[in-house]
């Protein structure tokens, strides 16, 4: 089994906090979610998580107006220098301060960044050849207090910041003869952002109050405005000589304008290509207007808490909002009304995940009571099923992977319908029980679940969704169930020490009982369902052999699951017992290696067979969570607490918190209010039923690792007669066949593909009678990944109807190694049946009318006329329509 697995897609997150940006072409919009960046693809609607990590979660991004360079800064100030088209980081970099915004000038030149009170200008990497890629250029100290949004004019010469202080101050790049730094006031409440117009005419600043204020430009006494950026000279000419003077100009308020909203305004933005002012509000709702007439266009609810960030696309069309209370990211077309991107994470922590039968879907279950179907491949959640009241601790598919089922903490199983998107069955049991655990038999017809207070097992039937059976015995919670997969046997395990065989078919057989040492967390059984590994709280996990009921061997991984520390331990990370143990197993897809994970940052990978750990993988390093340091600085801790529990400059800060709710006579305060830091930590673990990836329900969200394709040479029974020469010249001969085995044994990929494309259909059938069997697996397995980006839809096809007919045998002896390869063919092929099935289906009247005109086309150069009618052509296509 190959265990180069990577980081591939974070998903069940889409924004967490910070701001949101469009790529210069506006087709993508750009998040932060936590310590990590994705990037959603509006028009191939797809998302993609870029591979690197901010040491914090991330507080801003700018990408710079050619969508080369990215900048990504997080808590601290910690600052990524990103090429973003190769997604690549280039230099590490520190600001040594909390930024509150940083932007891009429109020539990508310089970037602006809002340091406290002042703001520093820097020069672009890449546009001089220097030696540092971060150079100052200017250092602008001018607010009373805190910077919160910097904005540049049109032309790059200059910048006007807002600030805390209830003032807007415009500045300079370079000094200019005849400008001063001019300072705006007016407002009452702190102003939100200032920007220049596109005609630079005009300067719009708003205020956290909803006063909009418009400042135009003039000189001093005189009623014409003028164009801000050039500043006249008058000649004085007196007898003896002639003088040069530069007259006086002022910035004035022209008008100023309300939004006439109960809330107050939290993010804002402004578009130069159709001079739209959007403003977000602390109640969820958004307005546009059109300026400078501050004409409304329409608003809109579109979120129960604060809207934290804004973005418009170049064109103007697009509108983008995040929300980091409940995790939402929309997208909207203002002018159709209409939603491009609606997503939304789970509220709280992820609890558990399961993968469908064909590994294209992911459901996902959280403590929000929400269930999520993700699309695998594309990382969207298309379906969310909100029937639970309380947390939902287990997720499970159906065989058929049209089924869904859930277990919840509100005492109900619920199964849900994939294909209607509706919950039609509700298993309950007679007495208000906690379900923790979920199982159902590979036919579909048995669900069980058990439970931790009563420490009992429902059985329900699917059809009827009648109580068939309760299985007592264990003392007690149930902490997990599986079925031995040809579904003889149903397995559980409990909090007292024990792993038990239960026949729900036959009730007269005896329970089989295997004790344990300490209390068993988590069981799974391997494909072939002849062994069975359970994990136990002192951090062993045992292998039993099924039929034999006996002990097969164990691992002590103990120090391999081992965490960090937290900010609120006492003890160091080696000498604390907390999160030492595994509380999720799953084996691997050809049941070779055993994954497992826990409430910690790791998690492990163990070949079965030799018991020793193949690979650890940090599911985080993201130090905004606890538990990620395994040693911590001594100097962070204060009287009043670890300082980064501690929120001291109110950055982060919501308004909610610092609204006493005190009871009243109470002189101390709310006692309650606290900021806490969630700890890192992975609640599930599950493998692809395809084999090439995994995924991990884990505080940051769904993170997926996938096989890493980057490989660049593994060959298979090589000689040194097997180049890519002597196989191009077998191409051009014609031995295709000869060609195809050199070159799965080179296993150069760009090789093998250019041969296999080489094929022509028809000789397919021939090709594969004779093809060996000892190559149809990595034939297979080629085919399946090559599927997901090639459109030679009837190649592929045929050769797998070819292979899989011809070489059905020796298929059928290999079925339990072929199985992840034949699971993501079957994935593949539905996949494209749905796609095109799709276009079909929108383009029916289309291909018709295609169709039909072809026909008379055909028919009149038969009876020698060229002229068609195509009136008859349309109304013979709608007679076939009826």
């Amino acid at each position: 089994m190959k265990t180069d697995f990577k980081f591939s897609n974070l998903c069940g997150t889409v924004y967490r906090k910070g701001n949101v940006v469009f790529t210069p072409d506006g087709n993508s919009i750009i998040s932060p979610v936590g310590n990590r960046v994705t990037v959603f693809d509006l028009v191939n609607n797809k998302s993609e998580t870029l591979p690197f990590e901010n040491k914090r979660d991330i507080r801003r991004l700018a990408l710079s107006p050619n969508g080369n360079l990215l900048l990504s800064v997080d808590e601290l100030g910690q600052t990524l220098l990103v090429n973003f088209r190769k997604r690549t980081v280039l230099h590490y970099f520190n600001l040594k301060d909390k930024v509150r915004d940083i932007a891009f000038s429109p020539d990508g030149r310089y970037f602006a960044a809002a340091l406290g009170r002042n703001v520093q200008v820097w020069h672009s990497p890449g546009y001089v050849r220097e030696f540092a890629p971060f150079v100052l250029h200017r250092t602008y100290a001018a607010h009373y207090d805190d910077v919160t949004s910097v904005s540049w004019s049109p032309d790059s010469r200059f910048f006007v910041t807002a600030g805390k202080d209830m003032v807007a101050k415009v500045f300079s790049v370079d000094p200019i003869e005849g400008f001063v730094p001019a300072t705006l006031t007016g407002h009452r409440h702190a102003v939100v952002a200032a920007w220049f117009a596109r005609d630079m005419r005009a300067v719009y600043t708003v205020s956290a109050d909803g006063a909009v204020c418009v400042r135009r430009f003039r000189l001093h006494g005189v009623e014409e405005n003028l164009t801000f950026g050039e500043f006249p000279i008058v000649t004085n000419a007196s007898d003896d000589e002639e003088s040069e003077e530069k007259p006086r100009t002022m910035w004035f308020t022209e008008t100023r304008h309300y939004a006439q909203q109960s809330a107050r305004v939290h993010s804002a933005a402004f578009n130069w290509a159709t001079n739209m002012m959007v403003l977000g509000f602390t109640n969820g709702v958004f307005g546009i207007w059109e300026m400078p007439d501050f004409n409304l266009v329409h608003t809109l609810s579109i979120s129960r808490k604060q809207i934290n960030t804004i973005a418009i696309n170049p064109t103007g069309e697009w509108l983008a909002f995040g929300a980091a209370k409940l995790g939402q990211l929309l997208v909207w077309e203002w002018q159709s009304e209409t939603y491009v991107l609606k997503q939304q994470g789970h509220f709280y922590d992820m609890s558990c995940v399961a993968y469908s039968g064909d590994g294209q879907y992911v459901a996902t279950g959280g403590d929000d009571a929400k269930l999520k179907v993700w699309n695998a491949l594309s990382g969207f959640c298309f379906i969310t099923f909100s029937e639970h009241t309380s947390s939902v601790t287990a997720v499970q598919f159906t065989k058929g992977s049209q089924v869904v089922l859930s277990a919840s903490l509100d005492g109900t199983v619920r199964a849900y319908d994939l294909v209607r998107y509706r919950n039609f069955r509700v298993f309950t049991s007679p007495t208000p029980v906690q379900f923790t655990s979920l199982a159902v038999d590979p036919s579909g017809e048995i669900v069980c679940a058990g439970c931790q207070d009563s420490f009992e097992i429902y059985v329900w039937s699917m059809q009827t969704g009648k109580l068939l059976d309760v299985l007592s015995g264990h003392e007690g919670p149930i902490s997990a169930l599986a079925f031995r997969p040809d579904g003889l046997s149903l397995a559980s395990s409990s909090w007292d020490k024990s792993v038990r065989f239960w026949d729900v078919f036959d009730r007269t057989k005896v329970v089989e009982r295997m004790e344990h040492s300490h209390e068993v967390l988590a069981l799974a059984y391997r494909p072939d369902g002849k062994e069975l590994c359970a994990s136990t709280i002192d951090g062993q996990i045992h292998f039993w052999d099924v039929a034999k009921a006996a002990p097969a061997g164990s691992i002590e991984g103990r120090r391999d699951i081992a965490g960090g520390r937290s900010a609120t331990d006492r003890q160091t990370a080696e000498n604390s017992a907390a999160g030492k143990s595994f509380t999720a197993l799953c084996y691997s897809a050809d049941g070779t290696a055993v994954l497992g994970g826990g409430n910690s940052k790791y998690v492990c990978l163990y070949d079965r067979r030799s018991r020793i750990l193949l690979r650890k993988f940090q599911v985080s390093q993201n130090q905004s969570l606890d538990g990620v340091q395994h040693k911590l600085n001594s100097r962070n801790m204060t009287e009043a607490g670890p300082r980064d529990l501690i929120d001291s400059d109110g950055i982060d800060s919501d308004s909610e918190k610092h609204v006493d709710r005190s009871l009243p006579g109470v002189r101390s305060g709310d006692k309650s209010n606290r900021v806490l830091k969630p700890e890192v930590r992975t609640r599930d673990v599950k493998f692809a039923p395809t084999g090439r990836q995994w995924a991990a329900a884990s505080t940051e969200g769904l993170l997926i690792y996938s096989l890493d394709e980057t490989l660049v040479f593994d060959p298979f029974e090589l000689d040194a007669d097997v180049t890519p020469d002597s196989i191009r010249e077998l191409v051009r001969t014609g031995d295709y066949l000869r060609a195809l085995v050199n070159a799965l044994r080179l296993n150069e990929q760009h090789v093998i593909r250019s041969v296999y494309e080489s094929v022509p259909p028809k000789d397919v059938a021939l090709l594969a009678r004779a093809f060996p069997a000892v190559y149809v697996e990595r034939l297979l397995k080629f085919i399946a990944h090559v599927m997901e980006s090639s459109q030679l839809l009837e190649l592929h096809l045929k050769w797998v109807s070819e292979l899989l007919t011809t070489h059905g045998s020796f298929v059928k002896t290999r079925s339990v190694a072929l199985q992840p390869v034949l699971r993501m063919l079957q994935r593949n092929v539905v996949r494209l049946h749905q796609d095109i099935g799709s276009v079909c289906d929108k383009n029916y009247y289309a291909l018709g009318y295609l169709l039909r005109q072809s026909k008379h086309v055909a028919e009149a150069q038969e009876e020698g006329d060229g002229d068609v009618d195509m009136h008859q052509v349309f109304a013979d296509f709608s007679d076939d329509g009826e």
